[in-house]
């Protein structure tokens, strides 16, 4: 885990502008998109869309919660590289097993629903 102990600290003011300029280059993807519909092609429609996350994601990336982000997915990269990955033949082994027993539990449901019926059935005088 991560040993350095975590501080909350409020976001500046410059943070904050970023986050709202993140905010408002989304909106004006989404407003080119509606905006230009007729003159734009969809294709050119969809880019502004795709441009303006794009921007709002680096503009994200340069706050303070972005460094945090970047340094987690950093950390994050870092511990994938020590997980042991479970060979084909584990995998589909387990896969089967999970399979068998999904199928198991749901025939033992569907005998329950069964007998709750029939106890529903009685007790009405269907």
């Amino acid at each position: 885990m991560n040993s350095r102990v975590e501080q909350t600290k409020s976001a500046s003011s410059a943070d904050v502008a970023m986050y709202a300029v993140a905010v408002l280059l989304v909106v004006a993807g989404v407003f080119a998109f509606y905006w230009f519909d007729g003159q734009w092609s969809t294709g050119l429609r969809i880019g502004a869309v795709v441009g303006g996350l794009v921007a709002a994601l680096a503009v994200f990336m340069f706050s303070a919660k972005g460094r945090e982000t970047r340094e987690f997915l950093s950390e994050s990269r870092f511990e994938l590289r020590k997980v042991v990955w479970p060979t084909r033949q584990e995998a589909t082994r387990l896969t089967w097993i999970v399979a068998g027993v999904v199928v198991l539990i749901s025939l033992i449901m569907a005998g329950f629903d069964a007998i709750v019926q029939w106890a529903i059935k009685l007790l009405l005088g269907h």
